[in-house]
């Protein structure tokens, strides 16, 4: 198997504080890695280490079967990095600032406009390209900075969070570019909270939790960590969820949950438990807006791995 990055046993520590105990990573070339975690889980120290900006304190990184440390300035050319907030040079315009990423790796200029025209295009910026990037909205200043990270046509993309703080239609244009570097043989590591980011983008995940990979492998993979299936109905009329609540609790054999306003849910051992429930609320006349059979979602995955979901803040 040909890997496009793996670290082996990587620590890395501030002072007294243990940010990487021994992480474990690895990726396929022209995969997606997700590495999923709170926040102070440690995948943006991860992400630098293996980007050459910081050195670790334990164990070994490489890209390409380089040393992120002894051949630091080789892995350079092989990698794009786009942080968890865009850094593009607001008084630039779009075309400025990727011509002069694109003089910066040694670009001729005509080469390196005809690189960053190119860019703009397949980012939806190339009207946009003679503006100055502080005019630019949150969401056109990502699709910039995500430019800015394949000016050198890397072979490895790290993307840390790269979807923060954007609305659902900004973020699915992320997701696109994702999909679309894969597609092209670029592997891309990428770190984020979101559940369903990682269960839509990646073909396998990494958990990490205070500095350790506490479970590794695709998504439909991770789920079953969890046993079983869930049953999920949401009643036509919400004064009969007492009733449905009943239903499920008694063929399943376990406590239902309300994990929303007018649903409840229960983990069964097989689809035959939902053949009987659906058989019940046909036979007491109870009319249903959502009833599925399904998986265990990456955010129960984590909360049964962690007892807590991403969102909360890792301890310090």
């Amino acid at each position: 198997m040909t890997l496009a990055f793996e670290t082996e046993g990587l620590v890395k520590r501030f002072g007294k504080t243990t940010a990487l105990a021994g992480i474990d990573l690895a990726a396929r070339r022209g995969t997606v890695l997700g590495v999923l975690g709170p926040n102070g889980a440690g995948k943006t120290t991860a992400v630098r280490v293996l980007a050459t900006l910081l050195r670790p304190d334990g164990g070994r990184a490489a890209v390409g079967g380089l040393d992120v440390v002894r051949h630091a300035a080789r892995v350079r050319r092989l990698i794009g990095l786009t942080g968890q907030y865009a850094s593009v040079d607001e008084d630039l315009t779009g075309m400025e600032n990727l011509v002069l990423i694109g003089q910066l790796l040694d670009l001729r200029r005509a080469e390196a406009g005809t690189r960053a025209r190119r860019l703009l295009a397949d980012f939806g910026l190339a009207e946009a390209a003679g503006r100055p990037a502080r005019t630019y909205s949150g969401g056109m200043r990502r699709r910039l900075d995500l430019a800015a990270s394949l000016v050198g046509r890397p072979q490895v993309v790290f993307l840390d969070e790269p979807t923060t703080g954007l609305d659902p239609a900004k973020r699915d244009d992320v997701w696109s570019i994702v999909r679309s570097l894969a597609g092209d043989g670029v592997t891309v590591l990428l770190t984020t909270q979101y559940l369903e980011e990682a269960d839509a983008l990646a073909d396998d995940i990494s958990v990490i939790d205070h500095g350790r990979v506490i479970a590794h492998g695709t998504p439909a993979e991770l789920k079953h960590l969890v046993g079983g299936q869930t049953i999920l109905v949401r009643p036509t009329d919400p004064a009969r969820l007492p009733e449905v609540t009943a239903i499920v609790g008694e063929v399943s054999g376990r406590t239902p949950e309300s994990p929303g306003r007018g649903v409840v849910t229960v983990p069964v051992e097989g689809d035959a438990a939902f053949t009987e429930v659906v058989r019940r609320l046909d036979r007491e006349g109870i009319g249903v807006t959502e009833l599925s059979l399904r998986l265990p979602s990456l955010d129960e995955v984590f909360f049964t791995l962690t007892g807590r979901h991403t969102g909360e803040e890792a301890a310090a």
